[in-house]
């Protein structure tokens, strides 16, 4: 099995999970904040819908809240080597300035890795008839 086929690349390059060749989102909107959420309807290769009912995305909030409170945690430990006293309102002021700053990448993760647990890999896209 290549890198190409695994689960693991299709997540991380936000590819469509069932040919993992067309694209979730729409090129060039990563850090652009008023269109980082767009995706594409459907995959410009085998035409698997990314969105396949609607209200499929509100399991990915789990999926995101996990990672916010992973940020949590990690922002806690390093502010806690860095910095002698760790006051409430450092610990906001640095959370809001890191979550808000990865909002883009955790929106595209949790979707990603969503529609991944539900779409199996079929192999390289086949041209459609």
């Amino acid at each position: 099995m290549s890198w190409k086929e695994t689960k693991l690349y299709s997540i991380l390059n936000f590819k469509c999970p069932r040919c993992h060749e067309g694209d979730m989102f729409e090129k060039g909107t990563l850090f652009n904040y008023r269109r980082f959420s767009r995706m594409n309807d459907k995959c410009s290769c085998c035409g698997q819908t990314f969105e396949p009912e609607p209200g499929f995305y509100y399991g990915a909030m789990f999926i995101s809240y996990g990672f916010s409170t992973a940020l949590f945690v990690l922002v806690w430990i390093m502010l806690s080597f860095l910095v002698e006293e760790v006051t409430l309102t450092m610990m906001v002021l640095t959370l809001i300035i890191i979550v808000v700053g990865l909002l883009p990448l955790t929106f595209r993760l949790s979707r990603s890795i969503w529609l991944n647990i539900f779409v199996k890999y079929q192999g390289p896209c086949q041209p459609q008839k």
